[in-house]
């Protein structure tokens, strides 16, 4: 929804008084309008830094998956490199530089057949890196069509309704057809089956999320990419798919090595990711990766010469701060493969046994147990009558806690859960007080007499899992 300004006669649209203790004198300062003339430095901090307490404590987020949380050097860094424009490529060729050696280490990391044939850019975040991956898409199957012959005017692109909202809005924007797998029983995301039968000779491609962000768990990429290809030698349908691991792809290549989901499957053709979430980046970076050359169609690739050489260029933005990819190469440096490991086996570590612990608690069923990415969701078991999720969420927001509450999408709009999100400088100690303030409110919410919070009254910061318009059949 497109921001508008409040008008100044609704009730909190009065100017600001300003009291002396920020100034030499009073001063009153229009809400929604520029000052007429300019304020002291230190009076103008002020007044944004304390009205900027009334914010959620960013630690305290359970409902995002965005790094909440720098090293000081990662954070000196950011601040050196603030004013740097990723775009200005021959300006900053060492920063340029830094991004190439970041999309090398990923393709690495992800298996790519040959690294240095792997392309890949950098972007504000896994949005814009995932929509970036259903253009290409689109564009290959466009190609194709049009070699044969055949009318490229009806594509469609299947997934699972647990997809993040984006590839909502890329359907949206980019005239795509999005054909959505419901949730059925106990499968909450995209089986292998179901997408193959949402496929045909217009389905540009089948995106497979690596950590769902509706309950933390993996989607079986290595069986829908087997099952497609089942479907080519049946068919002669080339399907290929995207990975969307926004969350997982910076998670599974440290914890689950075994797990085949990247570029080690022929039928993956491109994968992104957030930079800024198990990246342990601040926001916003996200990256996104082909297999090689002939996964990105040249004509969406804009060049820039730098240093005397070919540096390509693929993006929906234009101007934007060099300095979450020069903090992403400095965690790479920092950390190394071991240190990632650690870090996301802390993790791990810390949600699954919170999950447990939730799980001992009584009144609460989980649906995972953080063993995928390190979140996880749990319910309010159905014999329980005296409160719902949204009380519980309401409650921990008290505490400071804030814990997204919501149901799931149609077929299972019967399921109403919490999400927890566990993220780098969220430890066990945390985790315990976290306990601590459960098990305060809900001896309070035990003794209602019923609920006092519904759907309807929820806040909404589910944080990608917000329900899609879907159509009867999932088309």
């Amino acid at each position: 929804m497109a921001l508008k300004h409040p008008r100044a006669d609704r009730e909190g649209g009065r100017d600001l008084e300003i009291n002396p203790i920020f100034s030499r004198e009073p001063l009153t300062i229009p809400r929604y309008a520029l000052p007429a003339g300019e304020l002291d430095p230190g009076t103008a901090y002020q007044i944004v830094h304390d009205e900027l307490m009334l914010d959620g404590n960013a630690r305290l987020n359970l409902a995002t998956f965005v790094s909440t949380w720098a090293e000081p050097e990662a954070a000196r860094l950011m601040a050196e490199c603030a004013d740097k424009n990723m775009i200005d490529k021959d300006e900053y060729p060492r920063t340029a530089e830094l991004e190439a050696r970041c999309v090398h280490m990923l393709a690495r990391l992800w298996h790519a057949p040959d690294p240095r044939r792997a392309v890949g850019c950098s972007t504000t975040g896994s949005s814009e890196a995932a929509m970036l991956g259903g253009l290409a898409l689109k564009r290959r199957w466009r190609a194709r069509r049009r070699a044969a012959g055949r009318p490229a005017d009806r594509p469609n692109l299947v997934m699972g309704v647990n997809v993040q909202i984006c590839w909502e809005k890329f359907a949206n924007y980019f005239e795509v057809e999005p054909r959505y797998v419901p949730m059925e029983g106990e499968r909450y995301h995209l089986g292998a089956r179901e997408a193959v039968e949402l496929c045909d000779e217009n389905t540009i491609g089948v995106v497979a999320v690596l950590g769902s962000t509706f309950d933390g768990s993996y989607e079986p990429v290595a069986e829908i990419a087997a099952a497609l290809d089942d479907l080519e030698e049946r068919t002669g349908l080339d399907v290929p798919v995207h990975v969307d691991g926004a969350s997982g792809a910076m998670v599974a290549p440290f914890l689950d090595p075994d797990l085949a989901w990247d570029f080690r499957l022929p039928r993956v053709a491109s994968i992104n990711t957030s930079g800024h979430k198990y990246g342990l980046v601040m926001p916003g970076v996200g990256w996104a990766l082909w297999r090689d050359e002939d996964a990105l169609p040249d004509d969406l690739v804009f060049r820039v010469n730098y240093l005397g050489g070919d540096m390509p260029t693929f993006a929906l933005n234009f101007s934007r701060p060099g300095a979450q990819v020069v903090a992403q190469y400095y965690n790479f440096l920092r950390l190394g493969f071991d240190g990632y490991r650690r870090v996301q086996r802390t993790c791990r570590d810390v949600a699954t046994r919170l999950a447990a612990e939730i799980g001992r608690l009584g009144p609460f069923d989980p649906l995972t147990g953080g063993s995928g990415i390190p979140a996880f969701a749990f319910r309010v078991r159905e014999d329980v009558r005296a409160f719902t999720v949204f009380d519980v969420s309401a409650a921990l927001r008290e505490s400071g806690w804030l814990v997204p509450a919501y149901t799931f999408p149609e077929n299972r709009t019967d399921l109403a859960v919490l999400r927890v999100v566990v993220r780098n400088g969220f430890g066990h100690d945390l985790a315990d007080l976290f306990l601590d303030d459960l098990r305060r409110v809900l001896r309070r919410l035990e003794a209602q007499r019923g609920p006092r919070r519904s759907p309807d009254e929820a806040t909404g910061f589910a944080h990608g899992a917000e329900p899609k318009r879907t159509r009867p059949g999932g088309r």
